[in-house]
C-alpha cells in the first residue's frame, strides 16, 4: 500500500476558509501537518458584513486536534496581509487555496464580484509569489465553478469572473514551471451555507465538501506534478476538463477575398468534430494558423475537413508516385555540406568543399536530397486513398541506404511507392520508399516514416514488417562523444539544399508555429551526425558508408552545439545524439552501418561473395529477375551471432544487392555462418552436406546452400 500523503513542515493559505469548502481543506491539511492559516473576512450569504469568529472557530478545531493554525481577517484584495500572516506566523508559503462564493446577486455590482473572485485571486497569489520563487517550491488551487466553465443564467459577471480564474492559472502554470511552481484549478460541486437554501436536502448531503478536499491535498502535494490542469469534482467523483477543437476548414483562397457565403457553405465541415484535435498550448493552437498560410500559399483554397483519415489507405499502400528527376552539379554537393557544418577550418574537410580536391567527393547523406521531391512537389497528395491534410505532417524517421558513392554531378531520377499506411490513432504513420537511379544504376534507398496528426482512427494496422526499425544503444557509456557547434546561419544555410520551409528562416513565422526562434531542419541534425561517424569510424571514406536509421525527437535551435555519442559494435555504429546546452535529445535509436575493410578485425570474409553477386546482378538483373521472380535475406553469422545481414532483390526493378535486412518479408531467408558461407564459395565446402535455416511466412525448414 503507498505511504500516506503528509504535509509536515509545508505553509497552507486558504481563503475563504470560515466555512464550506475552504473550511474542509483547512482541516484537512492540518490534520496531516500543515500549518494553515485561515483566511476569512466573515461576511455573510451576500457578501456582506465582517467578524472574526467563523475563521477563529476553524483554527481552533485544528488546534484541537494538534494542528497549527493561525486566523487572518483580511479581505483577499489585501493579499499582502494575508501571505504576511503566514510569513510571521510560520516564516514561509507553500500552497495557497482560493474558494470564495456568493449566492444569488441580482443587480449586484460587477467590480463587487471581480473584486472578490479574480482581483482577490490575483492580490493573494502576488504576494506569496516572489516567495514561491525564492524557496523553488508553491502549488497554487484556484477555484472555478461550472457556472464560469459552461455559463449559467443570470449569473454574467459571476461566470465571467470564474472562467477568468481559468485564464489567470493557466498562465500562472507556465510561468511558475521552472521554479517547481504549480497552479491548477478546481471546479467544485459541494453543499455548504451558501446552497443549504437552494439545494433539497438529500442533494445538498450528498455533495459533502469532505468528498473535494482529497483532491485538492494531492494537487498541493510536492509529489504531485499536475500542472495547469482543470478539474470538476464532487460526490466522490473526478474528471479532468481539456479543450476540444474541430479540424476546421480554410474558406479564403490566395488574393481572393473571404465571404459570409463560403462560410455558410462549409459550415458543417467547420463544426464537424470527426477525428478533433485537443489543443492544450497556445502554441497548438498557433499552429494551426501556420498550415492555413502553407495551404493558402499554395492555393489549395476552400477546403472540406480533412480529417476522415487515411481510411482508404489499403488502396494507396502498394502505390507508385509520379517518377521525379533531379539535376545537380558540384556547386550543390558543396553547399550541402556547408549545410552540415563542414568548414574550411579542418583540414580533412576540404575534399567535400573543393570541387579542385584530387579526392573530390560527396557527402553519403546527400543522397536524401534527390529524394525530396516526392514530398516537397506532392506527390503524395495525388494518390487516391489519402485523404490527408499534409501540412500536419510531421517527419518521425528517415532511414537512408547507398549502394555506391554518389557522383558529383549529374541527373537522377526518384520513384518513390507506398509502402505501409499505419493506423497510430492519434495521427497515421506513411513509409514511403524511394528508390534514386543513375541511368538504370540504383544508387540509394530512402525510407520517409511521416506522421499525419490527426489522421489515425481508420481500423489500420499499428505495425508493420515493411518498416526499418531504430536500435536502442547499447546500455553501457559511450565509445566516443563528439561535440559539433552550429552556426547562427546554419539553418539559412541548410535550407539551400532544397528545403524553403519558413519554420526555419523567419522568427515571426517561426513563433506562430510555437518556436521562440526558428529551428533547425531535422534532416539537417541527420547529416551532422552522420558525417561524425564518418570521421571517427572511417576517415572520411565515403565508400565505406552504408546506411544510417534515425528517429527524429526534438528540435535544434541555430547555434546550439550538437553533441554525437557512438558505440561501435562491429560494422554498426549507434549514436544519439543532444543539444549540449540543454540535454534533450535530438536524435535516438540510431545507427550508422559501414562496410568493413580488409583491414578490419571484424571483417567478413562473406563480404567479398557479396561485392561479386553485386557485380553479376548489375550486368545479368534483368533476366534474373524474369527467371527467378523473389527476394532473399541472408543472416551470416560469426560466433554464433548474426553479424551481417544482405538482400538479393531479384523481383524488384533490375534486380538489386543490399546490404541490411529486407524492407519487408523476404520470400526466403538464409543464415550461415561467415567461414561457412566462405568455404561454400570456394568449393571447400559441399553445400548438400551443410544446412542454413529458412523462414518464409508460412513455415521454417531446413535447406541446402546453392552453389555461390
Amino acid at each position: 500500500m503507498s505511504a500516506p500523503l503528509t504535509f509536515t513542515g509545508k505553509v497552507v493559505v486558504v481563503t475563504g476558509a470560515g466555512g464550506g469548502l475552504g473550511r474542509e481543506y483547512a482541516l484537512a491539511f492540518g490534520e496531516r501537518g500543515a500549518s494553515v492559516v485561515v483566511n476569512d473576512l466573515g461576511g455573510d450569504i451576500k457578501g456582506g458584513g465582517k467578524s472574526s469568529a467563523a475563521a477563529d472557530k476553524v483554527v481552533e478545531e485544528i488546534k484541537s486536534k494538534g494542528g497549527k493554525a493561525v486566523a487572518n481577517y483580511d479581505s483577499v484584495e489585501d493579499g499582502e496581509k494575508v501571505i504576511q500572516t503566514a510569513l510571521d506566523a510560520f516564516g514561509r508559503i507553500g500552497a495557497i487555496l482560493r474558494d470564495r462564493s456568493f449566492g444569488r446577486t441580482s443587480d449586484l455590482d460587477w467590480d463587487l464580484i471581480h473584486r472578490v473572485h479574480l482581483r482577490g485571486s490575483f492580490m493573494v497569489t502576488r504576494a506569496a509569489w516572489n516567495h514561491m520563487k525564492n524557496q523553488k517550491f508553491g502549488r497554487i488551487i484556484m477555484t472555478s465553478s461550472a457556472a464560469g466553465i459552461y455559463g449559467n443564467f443570470g449569473q454574467a459577471n459571476y461566470s465571467a469572473a470564474k472562467l477568468g480564474l481559468v485564464g489567470l492559472a493557466n498562465t500562472l502554470a507556465i510561468e511558475g514551471q521552472k521554479n517547481n511552481i504549480h497552479c491548477n484549478t478546481i471546479a467544485p460541486m459541494a453543499g455548504s451555507r451558501l446552497t443549504q437554501t437552494v439545494m433539497p436536502q438529500d442533494l445538498s448531503e450528498s455533495l459533502k465538501a469532505e468528498y473535494v478536499a482529497p483532491l485538492v491535498l494531492w494537487l498541493s502535494h510536492d509529489q504531485c506534478q499536475e500542472n495547469g490542469g482543470l478539474f470538476e469534482v464532487g460526490a466522490g467523483w473526478i474528471g479532468k476538463l481539456r479543450w476540444e477543437r474541430s479540424q476546421g476548414c480554410i474558406v479564403r483562397q490566395k488574393n481572393q477575398a473571404m465571404s459570409p457565403e463560403a462560410v455558410r457553405d462549409q459550415w458543417d465541415h467547420i463544426c464537424d468534430f470527426t477525428n478533433a484535435t485537443k489543443p492544450s498550448t497556445i502554441n497548438g493552437s498557433l499552429a494551426t494558423l501556420v498550415e492555413v498560410l502553407s495551404r493558402v500559399e499554395t492555393e489549395e483554397g476552400v477546403a472540406p475537413n480533412p480529417a476522415r483519415g487515411a481510411a482508404g489507405a489499403p488502396a494507396a499502400v502498394g502505390r507508385r508516385l509520379p517518377e521525379m528527376t533531379f539535376s545537380y552539379s558540384h556547386m550543390q554537393c558543396i553547399l550541402y555540406a556547408l549545410g552540415v557544418g563542414m568548414s574550411t577550418r579542418e583540414n580533412d574537410h576540404l575534399k567535400f568543399l573543393y570541387e579542385g580536391h584530387e579526392d573530390f567527393c560527396v557527402l553519403p547523406t546527400f543522397g536524401v536530397i534527390p529524394s525530396l521531391g516526392s514530398l516537397m512537389d506532392g506527390g503524395l497528395g495525388s494518390l487516391p486513398g489519402l485523404n490527408i491534410d499534409f501540412t500536419r505532417l510531421l517527419h518521425g524517421e528517415q532511414y537512408l541506404e547507398v549502394f555506391k558513392p554518389l557522383p558529383t554531378s549529374g541527373t537522377l531520377t526518384s520513384q518513390a511507392t507506398i509502402a505501409d499506411v499505419l493506423d497510430k490513432g492519434s495521427g497515421a504513420v506513411i513509409l514511403l520508399d524511394v528508390h534514386t537511379y543513375s541511368g538504370k544504376e540504383l544508387l540509394c534507398y530512402n525510407q520517409f516514416s511521416l506522421f499525419i496528426v490527426g489522421a489515425g482512427g481508420f481500423g489500420g494496422r499499428r505495425t508493420s514488417d515493411k518498416a526499418v526499425s531504430p536500435v536502442a544503444p547499447p546500455k553501457r557509456d559511450p565509445d566516443v562523444v563528439v561535440t559539433d557547434a552550429t552556426t547562427r546561419d546554419q539553418a539559412a544555410l541548410y535550407r539551400l539544399s532544397g528545403d524553403w520551409n519558413p519554420l526555419h528562416i523567419d522568427p515571426s513565422f517561426a513563433a506562430m508555429g510555437g518556436f521562440k526562434a526558428p529551428i533547425l531542419h531535422g534532416l539537417c541534425s541527420f547529416g551532422f551526425a552522420a558525417r561524425h561517424v564518418l570521421k571517427q569510424y572511417a576517415d572520411n571514406d565515403v565508400s565505406r558508408f552504408k546506411s544510417i536509421k534515425v528517429r527524429f525527437v526534438k528540435p535544434v535551435l541555430p547555434g546550439q552545439s550538437l553533441q554525437t555519442e557512438m558505440w561501435k559494435e562491429g560494422n554498426r555504429v549507434h549514436i544519439e545524439c543532444k543539444v549540449k546546452e540543454t540535454g534533450a535529445v535530438v536524435l535516438s535509436g540510431a545507427y550508422v552501418d559501414l562496410h568493413a575493410t580488409t583491414g578490419d578485425v571484424d571483417a567478413l570474409k562473406s563480404e567479398l561473395v557479396f561485392a561479386e553477386i553485386g557485380r553479376r546482378i548489375k550486368d545479368l538483373g534483368a533476366e534474373m529477375v524474369k527467371k527467378v521472380n523473389a527476394v532473399f535475406g541472408w543472416e551470416i553469422t560469426k560466433g554464433g551471432n548474426t553479424v551481417a545481414q544482405w538482400t538479393i532483390d531479384l523481383k524488384t526493378g533490375n534486380g538489386a544487392l543490399h546490404q541490411g535486412p529486407y524492407s519487408g518479408k523476404p520470400d526466403v531467408t538464409f543464415t550461415v555462418s561467415d567461414e561457412d558461407f566462405m568455404a561454400v564459395a570456394q568449393g571447400q565446402l559441399n553445400p548438400q552436406k551443410k544446412a542454413a535455416r529458412l523462414e518464409s511466412a508460412e513455415t521454417a525448414v531446413t535447406v541446402s546452400l546453392p552453389n555461390t
